[in-house]
């Protein structure tokens, strides 16, 4: 079944967020998941430690540049595998795009996000010669609502010539008041607008192996 990296060689552009709630989001579309915490910082373990009480999935640490080796073995039964990549780890990055059916490349809407894209896009020039079949797109996130440059963000991507997926995830304080605790929106507010959003870009990504 699908695996699935968040990635960008750029730090703080909530891949962590993204990968721990789009997993989330599937288990309790009752699919089985794995998230595997590629980033040596291993912030993804760090909130699983958090959590109390019994884990929804299991989240191992793999921040090496074998993951494409190792993967195959380790997520074997399961319907999806969610990786948080690493930012400037560059053999671990290229690793995890080996492992991917599909890369998400979260950009927040600045300027600096979107001229730091390419770097990652570099990177896939390198993987494609291994596999060039991996699906890519990039996830808008921390979106500032009603802004210019929230709505820019995707006129501005398109420069690279990669699809923008139209779900974006905004900016909204429920993420990190969930995260604090080892949870997820859906557990402090199943129904707000957050949730939302991500069941949005679930839905995007199964489509997107239909």
């Amino acid at each position: 079944m699908p695996v699935i990296s968040f990635l960008n060689q750029k730090g703080g552009v909530g891949k962590t967020t993204l990968a721990i709630h789009v997993a989330d989001a599937f288990t309790r579309r009752n699919q089985k998941v794995l998230l595997v915490d590629a980033d040596p910082q291993g912030s993804t373990l760090d909130w699983a430690a958090a959590r109390q009480g019994e884990p929804r999935f299991p989240v191992i640490g793999l921040p090496k540049p074998s993951i494409h080796k190792e993967l195959p073995v380790i997520s074997s039964g399961y319907d999806w595998t969610v990786i948080d990549g690493p930012p400037r780890v560059y053999e671990v990055a290229r690793s995890a795009i080996m492992a991917s059916d599909a890369v998400f490349i979260p950009v927040q809407p600045s300027p600096y996000d979107v001229w730091a894209a390419n770097e990652i896009l570099e990177l896939f020039k390198e993987s494609d010669i291994y596999k060039p079949d991996v699906k890519r797109a990039f996830v808008i996130n921390r979106k500032i609502v009603n802004t210019a440059i929230g709505r820019d963000v995707k006129e501005a991507l398109s420069d690279y010539h990669l699809l923008v997926l139209d779900s974006a995830i905004c900016q909204r304080v429920s993420f990190a008041d969930s995260a604090t605790l080892g949870k997820t929106v859906f557990d402090n507010d199943p129904d707000g607008q957050a949730a939302k959003e991500v069941l949005a870009l679930v839905e995007e990504i199964e489509g997107m192996f239909l």
